[in-house]
């Protein structure tokens, strides 16, 4: 469905942040994008939906290939139009609007007017909060209720691929994993394909398909990711783990092994 070979984003024509970034993502499927903080997690994907531009940054090489159509150049209303919906960072919801008003903003885009209702009870559905919360303003609402909102207002443009970017940022594990049940079932139920940003990796490659390690701007290590889950280097980087089952430092952990890019 989604093909980044060797991409390069430049900010402020200065900044190189990614170099050399390839990957795929099945349709269908959840995939996971994994690295430490500054590896360009959030980067790759702004360059997939558009947003780049609001932030001075651009696709230099490579290329962004969606459906088999190139998007690289593509203004980020269009890519939506495509199929592709980001759920940024943060809980980026519309806080002086009610939660019916967030959810009909996500459908923004959408023609088939008609339908809108049908999926707003959808939403509620995955997220019954919501639905008692419906006529509250939504900054009043918890930071686990926020972030339920902004991946509800993203099922209401009906996306084909799903980018969320840390959606268990800030929230208590029980959160965590309701959230996470959520969205496999969204996954699941809606055929909906995603892309997984996540900073709490055991959770993350518990739920996905295949996945992807990050460094400095540029995948150092895949594969699937029951394999990845019991790789020594992301049990002691990501998941805190020595062989032995003690707590290692991240300093000590070991490098990857630098994969090499993509020729195709």
């Amino acid at each position: 469905m989604l093909k980044l070979n060797n991409v390069e984003v430049i900010y402020d024509d200065v900044i190189l942040v990614l170099k050399g970034m390839s990957m795929e993502v099945k349709e269908g499927e959840i995939t996971v994008l994994l690295g430490a903080n500054g590896a360009g997690k959030t980067t790759t994907l702004k360059a997939i939906s558009g947003l780049l531009k609001a932030e001075e940054g651009e696709v230099t090489d490579g290329t962004i290939e969606f459906m088999g159509e190139k998007i690289n150049n593509k203004d980020a209303e269009e890519i939506v139009k495509m199929g592709i919906f980001q759920v940024m960072e943060g809980r980026r919801i519309f806080k002086d609007l009610t939660v019916t008003e967030n959810l009909i903003a996500g459908a923004y885009t959408r023609k088939d007017r008609q339908n809108i209702k049908r999926d707003m009870d959808l939403v509620f559905d995955y997220f019954p909060k919501l639905r008692d919360r419906r006529n509250q303003v939504a900054g009043y609402m918890s930071g686990g209720e926020q972030q339920m909102l902004a991946i509800g207002r993203a099922l209401m443009a009906r996306p084909k691929l799903m980018l969320l970017d840390e959606p268990s940022l800030g929230l208590a594990p029980l959160l965590v994993k309701e959230i996470f049940d959520i969205v496999m079932s969204i996954n699941r139920e809606e055929k909906t394909t995603i892309l997984l940003v996540e900073q709490n990796a055991n959770m993350a490659l518990s739920i996905g398909n295949y996945g992807y390690v990050m460094e400095m701007g540029k995948v150092v290590l895949d594969g699937e990711c029951s394999k990845l889950k019991e790789n020594e280097d992301v049990k002691e980087f990501y998941l805190g783990l020595s062989e032995v089952g003690k707590k290692k430092s991240f300093k000590d952990a070991k490098h990857y092994k630098r994969r090499k890019r993509w020729l195709s």
